[in-house]
């Protein structure tokens, strides 16, 4: 029988609550998958304020510390799929987004929603190398 690949669930309690009903990321082989993230101050489910650019920040954020505890870096990422509350505000959402990469990105997909948890502007999910 042929051996599978360890599937690792990471919940590091530094961006979303234990208390939720999945993982902050799961880990198979190299690769890590993160769950979606929104502009969330670590630790609540309280959205920042500011719009579209303040949570984009925070959300980045949220997603840094995530792979990072997790042995990753943004660096690492190889894919990303965005959803947005809004088509308007992609351009503003791209500002934030590409200050946080250098060239070459990571592969990218984006779609409007009607609407996403806690009424958030942006959400994105995610998938990385680990080092």
């Amino acid at each position: 029988m042929k051996k599978m690949t360890q599937l690792i669930h990471c919940n590091s309690g530094k961006v979303l609550s234990d208390e939720l009903p999945f993982s902050e990321a799961v880990r198979v082989g190299e690769l890590l998958f993160l769950s979606g993230q929104i502009g969330v101050t670590p630790g609540t489910l309280n959205l920042v304020k500011g719009g579209i650019g303040n949570e984009t920040r925070q959300m980045m954020d949220n997603i840094k510390t995530v792979l990072e505890e997790n042995g990753s870096k943004l660096a690492n990422m190889v894919r990303c799929t965005v959803m947005l509350a809004d088509m308007d505000e992609w351009a503003e959402f791209n500002i934030v987004y590409a200050g946080c990469f250098k060239k070459p990105y990571p592969a990218r997909s984006a779609f409007a929603a009607k609407e996403l948890a806690l009424n958030a502007r942006v959400e994105m999910e995610c998938i990385a190398l680990v080092d």
